[in-house]
């Protein structure tokens, strides 16, 4: 596992997975089946895993945090890495952030959290979390109102973060005033697009961002790895057409739950075994929810082993 500082062209290496985290019935991290996931993103060229809101991240007990840090130290390739998260709540990133000193990870993500915080008192946090982890963090911008651009760029020139995973949403990408002023201010070296395909081919191709997120990259790497390959080379015809492989997937996840979705659609393509969900989220069970997710990600799974 890679264990030397994060640097720009670690986030260039490859789409960076945010996978689910597959538990046994009494809700204990499952490696054998965490590890036929890792498994399948190392084979289709995805060396980079991110646990955070898919894996669910937010309902880990600190008690419990230890035994998941363990297996994906266990379960990570030799030739890839993997970001644990910390958080969101500042007490229980504390915690985290210290138990991590002194294990390998390059970083971990701060999750988001909406309130109640300033980006003042966040800005102060994570100084505090970068502090006493030893280590830069991967900041995660999911809210205008979380960090502003003028405290990123304080943090980022005060060498406190390794990389911002950008995730507001918009209808149009493009016409983005806060990650204009977030470029403008930091550059494109250390930020990342954090919302899977569909913003990408903005986020990478208009603002210059070096990599991106993806939690559909779980079912289909490959894909994944040729879409942002035709995105970096400015093949947009092409990197439209793959996109499209992951439209009725991602409309399911935009339509049920972007966590719960993806974590049946794993389990149902056949790649693991992943479930149940960590309480306070629980699995989908409609019969008629599931039939459309299997269709969906088997349908993506096929075209995936065809690429």
């Amino acid at each position: 596992m890679k264990v030397s500082p994060v640097g720009p062209s670690d986030l260039e290496r490859s789409v960076i997975a945010v996978p689910p985290l597959a538990l046994t019935a009494d809700l204990k991290p499952d490696s054998e089946e965490n590890r036929k996931i890792l498994r399948h993103l190392h084979t289709g060229g995805v060396s980079s895993y991110l646990y955070g809101g898919n894996a669910n991240f937010f309902a880990i007990p600190v008690s419990e945090y230890g035994a998941v840090l363990d297996m994906l130290e266990e379960i990570t390739p030799e030739d890839a890495w993997t970001i644990p998260s910390i958080g969101a709540d500042y007490g229980k990133a504390l915690d985290q952030a210290r138990m991590l000193k002194d294990r390998p990870f390059p970083t971990a993500m701060l999750l988001p959290m909406q309130a109640p915080v300033t980006p003042e008192g966040v800005a102060s946090g994570v100084r505090r979390l970068s502090d006493a982890m030893g280590k830069q963090l991967v900041v995660y911008i999911k809210f205008e109102k979380f960090l502003t651009p003028e405290l990123l760029q304080k943090l980022h020139d005060d060498g406190v973060i390794c990389s911002i995973k950008y995730a507001i949403e918009l209808p149009d990408p493009k016409n983005d005033p806060f990650l204009r002023d977030l470029v403008d201010r930091v550059g494109t070296d250390r930020l990342v697009s954090g919302i899977g395909e569909r913003p990408v081919i903005d986020h990478l191709g208009h603002f210059g961002l070096k990599g991106f997120t993806s939690g559909s990259v779980c079912v289909a790497p490959r894909i994944s790895m040729a879409f942002r390959d035709a995105v970096n080379h400015r093949d947009f015809e092409r990197a439209r057409a793959l996109w499209e492989e992951f439209v009725p997937l991602e409309n399911l996840r935009d339509r049920h739950s972007p966590i719960r979705v993806l974590h049946e659609a794993v389990r149902l393509a056949g790649i693991a075994e992943t479930g149940p969900i960590m309480p306070h989220l629980s699995n989908i069970t409609d019969p008629a929810v599931c039939a459309e997710i299997e269709t969906a990600a088997t349908t993506l799974f096929e075209a995936n082993a065809r690429l």
